[in-house]
């Protein structure tokens, strides 16, 4: 080889000794970083159904959604009634009272399903309602849990493949949730 292959094969030999020093610059000090990185996991769903408070108030909720089916299905045995009375006298009642029971059976089924509508839309804005409280108020918790336990984060359990189960929160949490919320 000639001279000048010579210095260009010192040049890249130097040339990829410092690319891969530089390059590994950073890893030298992420173990001093990943010693300082202390990770948390809460299943938030588990966490927040087991609280007391929760308990509580799905129980309440239950109660109140069976008394509304009892409240609908009176409604539906009315409804029903009309339209066997209208089935049975069809034939006998004169054209212009049969038209009268048709419209009020279907003003009465229209009304009714408008009723179940509005119930629905009560119940679900109930029950979102009821999760936002309580989520609120966890998400206080685990705050004070990560500041006590000098956490760098707290992640949701659902988003992570693998975690050691000492790093689990979820019961701390419940149970701190439940002794600041009695």
């Amino acid at each position: 080889m000639n001279r000048s292959g010579d210095r260009l094969a010192i040049v890249w030999k130097c040339v990829l000794v410092l690319g891969l020093a530089w390059a590994s610059l950073p890893l030298s000090g992420t173990h001093a970083l990943a010693a300082d990185v202390k990770i948390g996991f809460i299943n938030m769903q588990e966490a927040v159904s087991r609280t007391k408070e929760f308990k509580n108030a799905l129980n309440k909720f239950k109660a109140d959604f069976e008394e509304e089916k009892k409240r609908i299905a009176l409604k539906e045995k009315r409804v029903q009634k009309l339209l066997e009375e209208i089935n049975k006298q069809s034939f006998v009642l004169d054209p212009n009272l049969k038209k009268k029971k048709e419209e009020r059976f279907i003003q009465e089924k229209k009304d009714l399903e408008r009723y179940v509508q509005d119930r629905n839309d009560e119940f679900a804005r109930k029950e979102q309602e009821i999760t936002n409280r309580i989520l609120k108020k966890m998400l206080d918790v685990i705050k004070k849990i990560g500041k006590q336990k000098k956490l760098t984060m707290i992640l949701e359990q659902k988003t992570v493949f693998y975690s050691d189960d000492s790093a689990d929160l979820t019961q701390l949490a419940t149970d701190t949730y439940n002794r600041m919320n009695k």
